[in-house]
């Protein structure tokens, strides 16, 4: 009786598959990884700008006044507020 494929690939078949799915897949995921944005490890990205700053900017274009300003501004350079930029504080 005769069988489909002529036998079968045989032990040296199977492997050149394998090995072409391996090739196919890690081209697959190194397509991914270059597409996709990411952080390459060379520098951290950029978070903007901080708290004080925002605040200032506020301040600045008349969204917000005098008051609420200081009242914010307090709240963030108080013990507990989480300001990144201490060297722009007035005291």
């Amino acid at each position: 009786m005769m069988s489909w494929y002529a036998g079968g690939l045989g032990p040296l078949g199977w492997l050149g598959m394998g090995v072409l799915w391996l090739i196919l897949l890690g081209l697959i995921m190194w397509l991914l990884s270059w597409l996709l944005p990411g952080n390459n490890g060379d520098q951290p990205r950029p978070t903007g700008d901080s708290p004080l700053e925002i605040l200032d900017d506020r301040m600045a274009s008349g969204e917000i006044d005098l008051a609420v300003w200081q009242a914010q501004r307090a709240a963030l350079v108080a013990p507990g507020g989480r300001s990144t930029n201490r060297s722009s504080d007035v005291s």
